[in-house]
């Protein structure tokens, strides 16, 4: 059993789920609703975006972190096979992001292809993929990590808890300690360092509003503003999927099932 036919069976099974199915009809209804309700693209790709940094991660992590503890069993089976264990991993890891990239490509893309067609709605369809399949990575590697259920789900929570809340305050706290030193460039890595901050600039920076965030909007609007620098952003977004889900490969193969 090669890793393609896995990844197969793994992608079938969670696409029946009423779970996926019932995350992208939210989507889909929410989206149209807020275009709707604004009557403004902007508006609407700006209020989108607050559901986007929220709920995509949340769901996002929380389902993969349930999916891969009820697929335990299953996942033994396979261990116990002549199958090697990175593709067993690699497998979870693809089903999951694609059955859950494929919901918010269809829930949120297909309204911001009808209401707001340009290069702020692409970004922000590309944002909300990318998260889901950072936090797809981030749940792989709490559940690999935690033996207990209960415990791996935590973990991915307080993960969630961090990035979206946590380290935002952290990020506040510093700024009003080191006021009076420049700390503008120093802001750029602090966002690479987060990646719901980093999306959430991305998508600022397409709708102009880097404005109003002064000489820091100005650095990042230099610095990310260009195609390049977008290249870069969505590249530094790879990385953060990548390296967790490379450490969760590294743990799962000396793992004592």
């Amino acid at each position: 059993m090669n890793m393609f036919r896995i990844l197969k069976y793994v992608l079938y099974d969670i696409l029946r789920n009423r779970i996926v199915v019932g995350y992208m009809l939210f989507l889909f209804a929410v989206s149209f609703g807020v275009f709707n309700l604004t009557g403004d693209p902007v508006k609407g790709l700006s209020g989108l975006l607050n559901i986007v940094l929220i709920v995509v991660p949340l769901v996002s992590i929380v389902f993969s972190t349930v999916h891969f503890y009820n697929a335990s069993e299953f996942i033994e089976l396979l261990a116990a096979q002549p199958v090697r264990r990175s593709s067993i991993i690699w497998s979870e890891f693809g089903g999951l992001a694609l059955a859950l990239s494929l919901a918010v490509g269809l829930g949120l893309g297909v309204p911001v292809a009808i209401f707001a067609a340009n290069a702020t709605g692409a970004v922000l369809t590309g944002v909300a993929v990318a998260l889901s399949v950072v936090f797809v990575a981030l749940a792989i590697l709490a559940s690999v990590l935690t033996r207990d259920k209960s415990k791996g789900i935590g973990v991915a929570l307080l993960l969630w808890f961090y990035f979206a809340l946590i380290y935002d305050a952290l990020v506040l706290f510093l700024m009003f300690a080191f006021a009076d030193y420049p700390l503008e460039k120093a802001m750029l890595v602090v966002v690479a360092l987060n990646t719901i901050d980093l999306a959430r600039v991305l998508v600022l920076l397409q709708m102009d509003i880097s404005a109003l965030m002064g000489y820091t909007g100005a650095l990042f609007r230099a610095f990310l503003g260009t195609g390049w620098g977008i290249a870069f952003a969505f590249g530094i977004l790879l990385l953060w999927g990548a390296i967790p889900i490379l450490q969760a490969v590294r743990v799962f193969n000396k793992k004592d099932l």
